[in-house]
């Protein structure tokens, strides 16, 4: 459930245009009147506002959202106005770029491989291919060590059947495999990629259940408790929840990213921008669940001016 409030009617992509344009005028930007169009549009309305606005302007709205805006709240604006295919792909470029490639930093191409559709998927790859000259996958299988590169290649260039069709037999099965490979320490087996990077959604769904039922853990506890590479492990425990709960993945994120001394800005946006037209409602009740507090006021409390303001309009909030 998507937290975004649409107005009931929406002036034509022209009319925003405009009204973003005498935003940028005179001394001062009006950041407010960028919050109020751009943070209640959705998707096509923003890219129909991008286009307007270069067919009107001869400019890309992006870029002078890039030269009028600062600091996080300007990078909230610029991912969110982008297309969300071009958006994920810098997200994995600029991980697959780092020298020190940490589980936690990967983890954000098992979001995009595992808590997307199959067709928004196939368009970051295409969007990947476009801005860099490379495939995500030949830079994942170049720049990541194996077997993490193995486990992130197979999900990368994954296309999952999306209907609710379940074969419990097959769940069933397809748990004692996975059974196997954890009690042979092989978690990087074959199988295990199989199983984990071509099955629906829901029929891992249902082989998680299979395996709970038939072996009393839970898989990711399991893979918790393997011996061997703890990269790979705490990569597949990533990989289960996103599965399993994205909404508690999203939570847990929006958590450590405001838990503790400091605000992790970076990740706490990724997170609202990337849910906000898809789960951010249910995120937002998992918080609850997990940490016994509103998610709202938690932001509240950690961020200030346009830049709260403007997460707050895509959690819905009435600014």
């Amino acid at each position: 459930m998507a937290t975004i409030r649409v107005p009931d009617e929406v002036p034509s992509p022209a009319q925003d245009s405009e009204t973003l344009n005498k935003a940028f005028r005179g001394w001062g930007t009006d950041e407010k009147a960028i919050i109020r169009v751009l943070g209640k549009r959705n998707e096509s309305q923003r890219k129909r506002i991008r286009e307007s606005y270069r067919e009107i302007y001869g400019k890309d709205l992006i870029d002078d959202l890039s030269s009028e805006l600062s600091g996080d709240f300007k990078k909230a604006v610029i991912l969110w106005t982008k297309d969300p295919a071009e958006r994920d792909a810098r997200f994995a470029y600029k991980v697959l770029n780092e020298k020190k490639k940490t589980t936690e930093k990967l983890k954000i191409v098992v979001e995009i491989a595992c808590t997307s559709s199959p067709n928004h998927l196939i368009a970051v790859r295409k969007a990947y291919c476009s801005l860099y000259d490379s495939s995500l996958e030949e830079h994942i299988a170049s720049s990541v060590p194996f077997p993490l590169a193995k486990l992130l290649v197979t999900l990368a260039t994954s296309f999952r059947y999306d209907k609710e069709k379940v074969d419990k037999e097959v769940a069933t099965i397809e748990a004692g495999m996975l059974h196997e490979a954890i009690t042979k320490k092989q978690l990087d087996h074959d199988h295990v990629l199989y199983i984990i990077g071509t099955r629906s959604i829901y029929q891992l769904r249902a082989t998680f259940a299979a395996y709970k039922q038939s072996y009393g853990n839970t898989l990711d506890k399991d893979v918790d408790g393997c011996p061997g590479d703890a990269d790979l492990r705490s990569l597949l425990q990533m990989v289960i929840l996103c599965i399993e709960f994205p909404e508690k993945h999203f939570a847990k994120v929006v958590h450590d990213s405001i838990e503790g001394f400091g605000t992790d800005e970076d990740s706490l946006t990724r997170a609202i921008v990337m849910r906000a037209e898809i789960d951010l409602m249910k995120v937002r009740g998992e918080y609850f669940n997990m940490y016994n507090s509103s998610m709202d006021n938690a932001i509240i409390g950690d961020v200030s001016g346009d830049y709260k303001d403007f997460l707050m309009t895509l959690l819905g909030s009435k600014i």
